[in-house]
């Protein structure tokens, strides 16, 4: 069998490589995961089901994640500051994706 070389400027051209470089990382895919079945889920509410994620790690991924369209950040005006994230609609097309993943992981597990 051929094998065919992938030029990487075709590559990134790619749906697969775009949605790749928005949810890909240690932490992206857990945070939309969570938001999925949980949302709205505050900062604490998110670390404690990451585990082990250091703050700066968490937020930065949350800001990314914002920036890019898919989650939002709620501030409520109070003290201390209270602040909820969900998913936006951009986010929650991203859910039929993460179900395929989901259930090719449920039907593949060795």
């Amino acid at each position: 069998m051929e094998h065919k070389r992938i030029d990487d400027a075709v590559f990134s051209d790619t749906g697969y490589s775009y949605t790749l470089s928005l949810i890909s990382g240690k932490y992206k895919p857990v945070i939309l995961y969570c938001l999925m079945e949980f949302e709205p889920v505050r900062f604490n509410e998110m670390q404690r089901y990451l585990g082990k994620v250091a703050d700066k790690t968490l937020s930065q991924n949350l800001k990314e994640l914002e920036r890019d369209g898919l989650i939002y950040r709620k501030m409520y005006p109070e003290i201390p500051p209270k602040v909820e994230y969900s998913l936006t609609e951009r986010g929650r097309s991203l859910v039929t994706v993460l179900d395929g993943l989901c259930t090719w992981g449920i039907e593949n597990r060795r």
